[in-house]
Order: C-alpha cells, then sequence, then structure tokens
C-alpha cells in the first residue's frame, strides 16, 4: 500500500506538470496568435493526452496543428486603424463553451488592437485515465476525485488568465512580457502547488516565439519577435506621410496637411537618436496611434490611383526639367574650369614677360634663322597662346626625333603672350633644331578687308552674342561662348600658305598633343594629290557631317554628305603646293561668307574644315594621332603607346586640374619640374 501511496504520489506532480505545459503552449496561441482558435474535429484530447504515457504528447501536438485562424474583417467606415489579438481562451467541457469578452486594446507598437473572442479549448475525457488507473490497480474513486480536482485548478488557472486579459484591456496595454507574468501569477493563485521553474519559462518564452504571433495593422504587419518593431512602425509611418505630404497641398487638403505635419514632427522627435525600442519616450504608442489614425484617413479619402499617377507624372516631368537645367549648368561650369587659365600657369607667363623686358633678352635672337625658310627641312606650324604647352610639344617632338636637325618650329601666339614665349625657347633653347616665334600683328595682310571672319568677329551680331546673354540663362551649347574663337590665333591654321609662302608642306599640330614617334616619313608620304593629310573619325558617330553641319539648310544638303566621315585637327599635314594650285583659301572664304549668321554651323573651325577641304583629304593610319584623352576615360592603353601622337582634345587637359590623371602622365614626363620659372610658380606634377 506504502508504495502504491507513493506512486500515486508521483503520478500527481507529473499530471500537474504536464498540465501546465499544455496551458503554457495553448494560452499563448489564445492570447496573441491574432485570431481565435475554433474547434476542430478529429481526436478529443481525452485524459489519455495528461496520462501517464509520455508518448501521448505527439497526439497533443498533431490536434494543435489542425486549429484555423478566423479571418480578419476587413475595415468599413472610418475608424482607427485595428489589429487583431485573441483576448481569452473559453474553455469548451462536456460540450459547454464559454464565451470571451470583447474590447480593444493597444499593441506594442502603437495599433488598435481588436478582440476576438469565442475561442475554445477542449479539455474533456477522463476515460482513458481511468482505464490506465484500473489497469494498474488503483481505486477507481480515488481516481476520479484526483481528475475532478485536477480539472478544478485547470479551470480556476484559465480563470485567472481571463481576468488578467480584462485588466490588459482596461490598461490598454498588451504586452508579451506582461501577459507571461500575469499567465504565471494566475496559475499560482489558482493553487498550483507545482509552480513552473525558470527553465520551464524560460520553455514558454521559446514557444511563444515560435508561434510567430502577428500584429495586422490596417496597412501592414509586424512581427513582436522584433526587438524594434515599434521603430520599424514609426519608420513606415513617416515614408507614407512623406508621400502624402507631396500631393495634398496641390489638392487643397490644408486641413490634412496642418496635421499630418504637426503629426510628422511628433513621430520624428520620439525617434531622434533612438536605435532600439527601449529607448523610445514613454508616451510614444500615443504619438503611434494619433498618427495612424490620421494616415488612415488620409488613406480612405483621398488614397486612389487616378490621383497617385497624376502626381507622378507631375514630379517627373519637373524632375526632368530640373534634371535638364542642372546638366546645362554643370556644361556651363565644366566649360569655364576648362577654358580658364590656371592660375600657375598665368604665374609663369608674368614671370618670363616680366624676365624678358627686365633684361636684354629683348635684344636676342633664334639660332639657326637661316633655316626657317629651307623647304627640304620637316616645318611644324604651332599657334598657342599656352607656354607651357608649346614647350611640351616642341620638347616631345625633338625626343623622338631621329636627326633634330632637321626639325623647324614655328610659334605663332598673340600680343599679350609674346614675351612670355620668347623668353622660356630663348631661356630654353631646342637642342639644334631652328624655332621661330611671332606675334599676330606682324601679318599686316590678315585684316577685315581681306578675311571674312575677322569682319564678322567684328560685327555687332557677334559681340552681341558673345557679351549680351542674359544672366542665369546660360546657352545650350556653352563652348560655342568661347573666348578663343574670338581671336584669329584660332583661324590662322586656313592662312598657311600666305604665313608660310615658301613653303611646301607643313605638318599643323594643335598645342595639346603629345608627340611619342619620330614625325619624320610624313613628309615624304605621298597624298595623291590632296591638299590635307589627316586621320579620319569613322569609328565615332558624333564625328560624321550631321552632327557639325545643318542639314536642314538646302545649300549643304545639296553639296555634303550628311554620312561622311569626319576628320581630326590636331595633326595635319598640309601640301602648300595643292592648296595654292586649287586656290583653297578661297573657298574657305566663300563658305564663311555663306555662314555669316550661323546658319550653316556653329562657331568652329572643325565645320569650316570640313567643308572647305572636302573631297580634298587624305586619310591617314589611325596610328599616326590618337584622340579622345581628353574626354575619354577608357581608352587601351596599347592604342595610347602605339600612336605616334596623342591628343588631349577635349575639356580635360593635362595641364588643368580636371585633367584624367590615368593620361596625365604622358604629358607630363616632357615638362621640366626643376626649371626655375617652373619651381617660382609652384608647378609640379
Amino acid at each position: 500500500m506504502a508504495a502504491a501511496r507513493r506512486w500515486r504520489r508521483k503520478c500527481r506532480t507529473r499530471d500537474a506538470v504536464l498540465a501546465l505545459l499544455l496551458v503554457s503552449v495553448l494560452a499563448p496561441l489564445a492570447l496573441y496568435s491574432g485570431a481565435p482558435i475554433s474547434a476542430f474535429s478529429g481526436p478529443a484530447l481525452t485524459g489519455s493526452a495528461f496520462g501517464r504515457d509520455p508518448s501521448n504528447l505527439i497526439a497533443r501536438n498533431e490536434a494543435g496543428k489542425r486549429l484555423r485562424s478566423l479571418r480578419q474583417d476587413e475595415l468599413g467606415a472610418l475608424k482607427d486603424p485595428v489589429r487583431t489579438v485573441a483576448s481569452d481562451a473559453s474553455v469548451k467541457r462536456e460540450g459547454t463553451a464559454i464565451a470571451g469578452v470583447q474590447g480593444s486594446q493597444l499593441g506594442q507598437d502603437g495599433g488598435i488592437l481588436q478582440v476576438v473572442t469565442g475561442s475554445s479549448i477542449d479539455i474533456s475525457g477522463e476515460s482513458g485515465g481511468s482505464k490506465d488507473s484500473r489497469a494498474r490497480g488503483i481505486d477507481d474513486t480515488k481516481q476520479a476525485s484526483y481528475d475532478s480536482s485536477k480539472r478544478k485548478r485547470v479551470d480556476d488557472g484559465l480563470s485567472s488568465l481571463e481576468e488578467g486579459a480584462q485588466h490588459r484591456e482596461q490598461s490598454g496595454v498588451s504586452n508579451v512580457g506582461a501577459a507571461r507574468d500575469n499567465k504565471v501569477r494566475g496559475m499560482h493563485n489558482a493553487g498550483y502547488r507545482n509552480v513552473p521553474s525558470d527553465k520551464e519559462i524560460t520553455d514558454d518564452r521559446s514557444s511563444e516565439k515560435k508561434t510567430g504571433a502577428l500584429l495586422t495593422s490596417s496597412n501592414t504587419s509586424y512581427s513582436t519577435a522584433s526587438p524594434d518593431n515599434t521603430i520599424l512602425v514609426m519608420k513606415d509611418q513617416l515614408k507614407r506621410a512623406r508621400r502624402y505630404n507631396r500631393f495634398l497641398p496641390s489638392r487643397g487638403n490644408h486641413g490634412f496637411v496642418k496635421d499630418l505635419r504637426r503629426r510628422t514632427r511628433d513621430i520624428q522627435q520620439a525617434l531622434s537618436g533612438a536605435t532600439v525600442d527601449r529607448k523610445l519616450p514613454k508616451n510614444v504608442h500615443e504619438k503611434i496611434r494619433a498618427m495612424e489614425s490620421i494616415l488612415t484617413k488620409i488613406k480612405q479619402v483621398h488614397d486612389n490611383c487616378a490621383a497617385a499617377i497624376d502626381k507622378l507624372q507631375t514630379d517627373l516631368h519637373s524632375t526632368e526639367n530640373q534634371l535638364e537645367a542642372k546638366k546645362q549648368e554643370a556644361n556651363y561650369v565644366a566649360q569655364i574650369a576648362a577654358k580658364a587659365l590656371p592660375k600657375r600657369l598665368h604665374c609663369l607667363a608674368l614671370r618670363l614677360t616680366n624676365e624678358y623686358y627686365s633684361s636684354s633678352s629683348s635684344v636676342k635672337h633664334f639660332p639657326y634663322e637661316e633655316k626657317l625658310e629651307d623647304p627640304k627641312l620637316h616645318h611644324y606650324a604651332l599657334f598657342s597662346d599656352n607656354v607651357l604647352a608649346a614647350a611640351v610639344v616642341v620638347n616631345s617632338t625633338l625626343v623622338h626625333a631621329k636627326k633634330p636637325a632637321n626639325h623647324v618650329f614655328h610659334i605663332v601666339t598673340d600680343k599679350l603672350n609674346y614675351a612670355a614665349m620668347r623668353m622660356w625657347f630663348l631661356a630654353n633653347p631646342p637642342d639644334k633644331a631652328a624655332i621661330q616665334v611671332q606675334k599676330i600683328e606682324e601679318f599686316t595682310w590678315l585684316n577685315s578687308s581681306y578675311s571674312p571672319v575677322l569682319k564678322q568677329l567684328e560685327s555687332h551680331f557677334m559681340i552681341s552674342y558673345y557679351f549680351n546673354t542674359p544672366e542665369n540663362k546660360p546657352d545650350k551649347n556653352p563652348k560655342f561662348r568661347n573666348p578663343k574663337y574670338l581671336s584669329i590665333l584660332n583661324h590662322l591654321r586656313f592662312y598657311l600658305p600666305e604665313i608660310f609662302p615658301r613653303l611646301n608642306k607643313v605638318l599643323f599640330v594643335d598645342d595639346d598633343i603629345v608627340v611619342q614617334q619620330d614625325l619624320s616619313p610624313l613628309w615624304s608620304m605621298d597624298l595623291k594629290g590632296k591638299v590635307n593629310g589627316a586621320v579620319q573619325t569613322c569609328g565615332e558617330v558624333f564625328h560624321r557631317f550631321d552632327r557639325y553641319l545643318n542639314f536642314s539648310n538646302p545649300l549643304i544638303a545639296k553639296k555634303f554628305d550628311r554620312r561622311a566621315c569626319g576628320w581630326a585637327y590636331g595633326m595635319n599635314m598640309f601640301d602648300l603646293s595643292e592648296w595654292r594650285k586649287q586656290n583653297i583659301t578661297n573657298v574657305y572664304h566663300y563658305w564663311q561668307e555663306q555662314n555669316e549668321h550661323r546658319l550653316l554651323w556653329k562657331l568652329g573651325t572643325l565645320p569650316a574644315g570640313l567643308v572647305t577641304f572636302w573631297n580634298h583629304t587624305c586619310p591617314l593610319h589611325r596610328s599616326w594621332h590618337l584622340l579622345g584623352l581628353g574626354y575619354k576615360p577608357n581608352l587601351n592603353p596599347k592604342d595610347i603607346e602605339q600612336a605616334a601622337v596623342v591628343h588631349y582634345n577635349g575639356n580635360l587637359k593635362p595641364w588643368l586640374e580636371v585633367g584624367l590623371p590615368k593620361y596625365r602622365k604622358y604629358w607630363s614626363k616632357y615638362v621640366n619640374f626643376d626649371q626655375a620659372f617652373i619651381r617660382e610658380c609652384n608647378i609640379h606634377p
């Protein structure tokens, strides 16, 4: 008998633990799952689930999988955002269901929670336990009394949970941690002799997380498992508020706008500096609820597809206009940065000019002046007002020349830079090569009565175009307003026979090139009766004729092919004998007169060169002249190394800070940074 009593006490303890585990699993489902627990069909949870065989826990788990959630009611009329959560679990025993309590409470993330009733739990059936007791020889009367007292404890425990839920309902706060404390406290007050241990409470918390209880708001669902769930809700509200703030003023809803902005400021202030929920202020849930209320009102009144589409289209159109305006401004600023003279180069020109006039250099002459008109030598024409750039062209050419003594450089500059240019080459004379420095004013024959372009540059139309541009309205093509187009220095290339009357061939070079090979073979090249030897640029679409000329003009459309290949200025071999024979200068004058009002092309020398040398250009191999180092960041390094001449055409010149750093080394290695004037002006690689 003593053994039987000990065995019965042991069974009571185990049954109490099993009952506690069952309640700890089902109670969170009923309280926080977001929907009521409906009755289910199939084998009922009989006393065997609480019986002496631990394997019966599988039956309880299988039954739990059949729980169904009711569908959440949709929003009807205008009301506070609703979230659904189960508030009470009514115990269904012997066919009787205990109705739950209805109400509303505020969730952890601030939404209004709708309490759903009607949950039922079947804990009936003690016959299985009685059979097991009889099989083990236990008295039926005592076993029935034990089962009855066990059911009473469960009923009392669930009643305590019901009271805890009502208390939460009155306080307006639904907190997972508080619910768990109320549950344990209710079980203790109901007379549970075996209070769950710390380990069991930990297991209970794990089971609550696994249920994944969701708080479903009127717009978005959030998981209570996230430690920063409230912050996520607040950020989502701010996003929606910003979206509504964009189109509400345009529709005259100033009342909504004022209220929404006030709520937005409240949320922003509460969210400021908080990274986790525990750092939020105590009244954050009230602010979240107020914000959700105004957002729901706005959504129901104003949020429709047609209005959203109209607003998006308006915003898109406005954004495109702003983008185009910013592009024009950026282009204008880029042109200024590209064409303005850097301070260090200006310093160099001033120091050289001062040295030229303060010393006896003005009476000095360059050596080898007898070579200047020898047609058997290799003559270069370089027109520039940039002293350092001109020095790089001369240095790089002579470094790679097999016979430097055969090369003659003719440099023409303006009056402002004449002294600086002469002083540089007097202080740094090229080895064995002849050099000549002239200024435009020495060409007295070049005047407005002879040159149509000079006449146009002095016209009222050109002055108005350059100097009377309204402020804050940059031209769509600001490069055409570059002051270099006002200088005849840019147009001297069309008067080579007049500048060099005794020469037969001249290689024209720009000051933004670097020579990497000996160029002597160009003078022995047969141009096949053509005047201009140049590298064509058919590989690039923007170098076709229709990119430079106005083919809507019948004069252009009749004379030229719009898809004809352009060619590059920068390194051109001109046969001056053929030039004179074919009277190319008169052709240039004719087209300049036709373009007096810029109806055929914009300003610049390349369009004028394309029409002037149409059918008079001999294509050279592309390896002679590589373009793009002033605007292309992805040129093939092999092509650069193999090119005879590399050209920094574009805005990103190597002597500017905006120049491409990866290409600057090809230019800077021909600058003598140890030269005194360069050091004084702080010019460095």
